[in-house]
């Protein structure tokens, strides 16, 4: 099944909720029925303070998979016992109402820089949420990396 894929501008509405594109909804609820979960009023999602100044959003059956990864890492060792400090830092959950909106934590926004517009890109297994003047801005300082780095990877 295909994951979440292209991109779009949104706007928060007057009490800071996002809506989720349509398209990006249908894969939401295509994940709850191929799991067998019964279709619930709210689904939850758990957003992510990037450290490149985005926010990534991901459905609980992804993020479950990460929390794995975090649950094996030992609270004895100073270095990963660090990382799931700095993890679950920027680590929340929001449910998705029924019209398909999502209330980000004001602190996220901050992080993010988003105050009224979002642009929210589809990025296979997360969403990734920008300010369109923080994009701007990568796009702008990274785009001519982008053959070196698609050379190198793919």
């Amino acid at each position: 099944m295909a994951g979440f894929i292209g991109k779009e501008q949104h706007s928060m509405d007057e009490k800071g909720r996002l809506m989720i594109p349509a398209r990006f909804r249908r894969r939401l609820e295509q994940v709850q029925e191929s799991s067998k979960k019964t279709a619930s009023p709210a689904a939850v999602l758990y957003v992510m303070k990037a450290m490149d100044g985005s926010l990534e959003l991901y459905e609980p059956e992804i993020w479950a998979e990460k929390e794995k990864s975090l649950s094996a890492l030992s609270d004895f060792n100073p270095d990963e016992r660090m990382l799931k400090t700095l993890m679950y830092e920027s680590l929340d959950s929001v449910e998705m109402d029924r019209q398909g909106r999502v209330a980000l934590p004001k602190d996220f926004m901050q992080h993010a820089g988003i105050t009224k517009e979002v642009v929210i890109i589809g990025a296979n297994v997360k969403m990734i949420l920008w300010s369109p003047e923080k994009l701007s801005a990568v796009l702008r300082e990274n785009g001519s990396r982008f053959q070196v780095l698609a050379g190198r990877y793919f």
